[in-house]
């Protein structure tokens, strides 16, 4: 299914977020389920170990530096809305932060940039595989 023909300059930074943030988790259940894991129990433990407002925070963190300039922006944009939606058991900040992230995951949807799309997705599933590599070792 490809997307919708929705100019992305026309969404606020939460329906990028919004759309953002199930793209970004489909690609996580995806890449579990490609690295041989199939129990619920497990690919739900593992899939919040990516998807998590905590995950995406680190994840930004080291993307910062890669985003251009357009993509910053959007992230601005995110991140500004997210103090209105922000969950009680979630930081505020990591929250703004995962909204801004989730953000531009949507914006380059909607833009069909495939390329860049899967870059910071891969990027992103990078970190926090090095991170939990880390964490055992």
């Amino acid at each position: 299914m490809k997307p919708l023909d929705v100019n992305p300059q026309h969404l606020t930074g939460s329906n990028l977020a919004y759309l953002g943030d199930a793209y970004y988790e489909l690609q996580i259940r995806l890449y579990l389920l490609s690295q041989g894991i199939t129990k619920p129990l497990s690919l739900q433990r593992l899939a919040k170990s990516y998807v998590s407002a905590s995950a995406h925070a680190l994840i930004f963190v080291s993307l910062e530096p890669l985003l251009t300039e357009e993509e910053l922006g959007v992230y601005k944009r995110g991140r500004n809305g997210a103090h209105l939606n922000h969950r009680k058991n979630v930081d505020p900040g990591e929250y703004s932060i995962s909204s801004g992230l989730e953000a531009v995951i949507g914006y380059l949807y909607l833009k069909n940039d495939w390329e860049r799309l899967s870059f910071l997705i891969n990027q992103a599933i990078q970190i926090i595989d090095n991170r939990k590599d880390v964490n055992r070792g």
